[in-house]
């Protein structure tokens, strides 16, 4: 038996002595009565032509060569060795991109003497520092929420004091006096903490006045019931906000004036009061 190179692949080209291997087996399998005499001569012709040996192998595959007097060795996966070879490409491929990505990342953003070596992200780095979560008020129209609102106020500029304070469900506004030109006004914004402030001009009719004093509970609970006392659906309320404003009875000098304004696609009505909840006028949708 002739000995075969290693690693060959059904696609490997056949020598002679191949050929002759495969002859041989188709003789002993005409011998043994496998094959017809037409079919051993129309397979040693093809033996003789074939060009791999994978086509030598197709012709005596489907034979007992148990007691032939050769043997043909296996043949690896026609794919085992291109794909190792790709992998190692592929590998290569891989170690010259990282290489170069290395050296770019040290280029731009490196703080040491070698791309080689490393020394870790500052912000990676623990700090001991606590995370700080804030919690400002949000649904102003509710009893903390309102309550929440003056504080916030109170925490920012030392006072409630002002113009005027318009309260959306989730933000507000509020007019106060400018310290630095009597007149001028300054308009403050809330959005969980009070931006900083656009001006405007202070009106003959503006009168300073103490924005956080009225009865807290009682301006809520007209705020829930205001959709169903001025006859608006729940479901058909598009918006609803409250105005404190200095109240304009010359008789009660410093008092608040209160307004509850529910709005819908079929009209808007509010509800007037005091500071301390009694009802001053319901102006119905019209």
């Amino acid at each position: 038996m002739v000995a075969v190179a290693t690693r060959q692949t059904a696609g490997t080209r056949a020598k002679d002595s191949d050929r002759d291997d495969v002859c041989r087996i188709l003789d002993s399998a005409l011998g043994e009565g496998q094959v017809s005499s037409a079919e051993h001569q129309e397979r040693v012709s093809a033996a003789t032509r074939a060009v791999t040996l994978g086509d030598l192998h197709s012709l005596v595959s489907d034979l007992q060569t148990e007691s032939a007097p050769v043997k043909l060795p296996a043949l690896g996966s026609p794919t085992t060795f291109g794909v190792r070879s790709a992998l190692l490409r592929a590998l290569g491929v891989l170690g010259a991109t990282l290489l170069v990505g290395l050296l770019l990342g040290w280029a731009m953003y490196g703080n040491t003497s070698s791309p080689l070596s490393f020394t870790s992200d500052p912000g990676a780095k623990p700090d001991g520092v606590a995370p700080v979560v804030l919690t400002p008020p949000r649904q102003l129209h509710s009893l903390g929420g309102l309550t929440g609102l003056l504080e916030q106020a109170r925490q920012k500029f030392g006072d409630t004091k002002g113009y005027r304070l318009v309260v959306y469900p989730d933000y507000a506004s509020l007019e106060r006096a400018d310290p630095g030109e009597e007149r001028r006004k300054l308009d403050y914004s809330y959005r969980g903490g009070w931006d900083d402030p656009s001006t405007s001009s202070r009106s003959s009719d503006d009168a300073l006045v103490d924005l956080g004093a009225f009865d807290i509970k009682a301006a809520v609970g007209i705020l829930r019931g205001g959709p169903e006392t001025l006859g608006i659906k729940p479901s058909e309320v598009k918006n609803t906000y409250l105005i404190v404003d200095p109240a304009r009875d010359p008789t009660t000098p410093g008092a608040l004036s209160l307004s509850v304004y529910v709005s819908s696609d079929y009209g808007s009505g509010y509800i007037a009061f005091a500071g301390d909840g009694t009802v001053k006028r319901i102006n119905y949708p019209s």
